[in-house]
């Protein structure tokens, strides 16, 4: 059974009105219909223009879920939002959301909570794998190393 114009904008509208989507998200989601080309365009210019899609906004959320939530790294909050086709302005006015001291602090407890199942014969194979396990959570490397270097603050 085929959705309508009307049909596929309230559902889309209401999908909106409970999570932040990205423009990226609705033609994914338009794709999967069988409306024309010109009804999906039609459809998510107005769902942009009355304010239910917005891309910074989305981003703004997105940099907020998983720096608090996933303890990402910018790299690849970044990388999540390049994948998402977010316009790169927006993707750096989101990065400002996060706090410089927030964010070595969260990388602190990330190295804290993960020493100890770090197996090695020395000091470097363990700071080489726990490098890796900062680099793959999106940290970037100066802040690690600065990170490293440092005492604990216990």
């Amino acid at each position: 059974m085929a959705a309508t114009y009307d049909e596929m904008l309230r559902r889309l509208a209401s999908r909106c009105s409970l999570a932040e989507l990205c423009v990226a998200d609705i033609e994914r989601k338009l794709d999967a219909t069988d409306l024309t080309g010109d009804e999906r365009q039609r459809l998510l210019r107005q769902l942009i223009s009355e304010g239910y899609v917005n891309n910074n906004r989305y981003a703004h959320a997105f940099v907020r879920d998983k720096f608090r939530f996933s303890g990402w790294g910018r790299v690849k909050i970044a990388q999540g939002l390049r994948a998402k086709q977010i316009p790169a302005a927006d993707i750096a006015d989101a990065l400002t959301e996060i706090d410089d001291d927030d964010y070595r602090q969260a990388l602190r407890d990330a190295i804290r909570a993960k020493r100890p199942s770090v197996r090695g014969t020395s000091d470097y194979e363990i700071n080489g794998k726990l490098i890796r396990f900062a680099l793959g959570r999106g940290f970037e490397m100066e802040v690690i190393m600065k990170e490293l270097s440092m005492p604990d603050a216990d």
